[in-house]
């Protein structure tokens, strides 16, 4: 892989589902539903107001705050590599509202 992913920006969709936007301007849908269902660190991501609210950008990747502090030692993440690689392009849903 040439390009190292970052996400700069990311909403939260429909059936803990979120939209990351990359810095090479693509957006991708990413299912979350399947890691929460493994359970370990992102069972706590099954609160459907906690996947929502927390939901952030920490260091270049999807993330959620858990302490509400925007501690990066205190959150749980996606490596962006893999959410890109693994991910569909989709249309940017802020555009096609």
């Amino acid at each position: 892989m040439d390009y190292l992913a970052s996400v700069v920006q990311v909403i939260p969709g429909e059936d803990f589902t979120v939209y990351a936007y990359f810095s090479d301007g693509s957006v991708r849908q990413a299912n979350m539903r399947p890691y929460i269902e493994k359970g370990g660190v992102f069972a706590r991501l099954s609160d459907e107001k906690f996947f929502r609210e927390r939901l952030t950008v920490m260091n270049g990747a999807v993330a959620w705050d858990v302490t509400g502090t925007r501690d990066a030692t205190q959150c749980i993440d996606f490596d962006p590599c893999v959410m890109y690689e693994n991910s569909p392009v989709v249309v940017d849903p802020l555009h096609s509202a």
